[in-house]
């Protein structure tokens, strides 16, 4: 599953003024998680209208909660996911939770399967020691197989490289290391953009203090969910 983003203000210079904060807001989600999202939600609008205009009897109420219920799971998980970042930190939108992290607290930024966030803060002052979390995002994936290949593949051509040595133009140069193995190039993106965007955020505002990640549920996430659940039971036993 690939990540693209969108901006949502002018991107501004690769680095502000001093004191300044990171001046672009961006959102990172799956362009293939939309448009089965959309691709759900044609299907589903074009059975809904059918059963409203056909459906007479109780099993077509069953069937009209069922594709509510479903809609509902898939806007949770395909379609809500997404990170997006601004001047002051990121916020991890999961299925049912929100995570708001300031850049200050941002240790490291990685992707082993879901996107990881690292995320470090001092404890009572800075004395008692430095407190620690990671976070996952639901947005973007990198594909374990594609990563496994992708070094599988860097590692032959080092092999192969090294047995050439550095003679007749084949090889890496005398001294020089061989190249780093390929990673997957959009949660790679992702990656690269979201590290600057912090190392940027570090600069512009080194006095910001480092505080843990403020999470919460997201309550219509869960009642997108709950409510056509219990319907459904409903019109099941009623």
């Amino acid at each position: 599953m690939t990540a693209g983003h969108d901006r949502g203000t002018a991107a501004g210079p690769a680095a502000g003024a001093a004191g300044d904060a990171p001046a672009s807001r961006q959102t990172f989600r799956s362009p293939f998680a939309l448009l089965i999202w959309w691709l759900w939600v044609l299907f589903a609008v074009g059975n809904l209208i059918d059963l409203a205009v056909e459906g007479r009897d109780h099993l077509s109420v069953v069937a009209a909660f069922i594709l509510l219920l479903i809609t509902g799971v898939l806007q949770v998980t395909v379609q809500r996911p997404r990170i997006v970042a601004d001047g002051q930190g990121l916020t991890i939108m999961n299925p049912l939770r929100d995570h708001r992290i300031g850049w200050a607290a941002v240790a490291g930024i990685d992707a082993t399967g879901q996107l990881r966030v690292r995320c470090e803060w001092p404890l009572d002052g800075g004395e008692g020691g430095t407190g620690h979390r990671v976070l996952y995002s639901w947005a973007v994936h990198a594909s374990r197989r594609r990563q496994v290949t992708a070094e599988l593949r860097a590692q032959r051509q080092s092999r192969r490289a090294s047995a050439r040595g550095p003679f007749g133009g084949f090889g890496p140069p005398e001294g020089q290391p061989p190249p780093p193995p390929p990673t997957v190039a959009d949660a790679d993106h992702v990656v690269s953009v979201l590290t600057g965007l912090a190392e940027q955020g570090h600069a512009t505002t080194p006095s910001q203090r480092a505080v843990p990640p403020l999470s919460s549920w997201h309550w219509p996430a869960i009642a997108a969910i709950v409510v056509p659940a219990l319907a459904l039971l409903v019109s099941i036993f009623a």
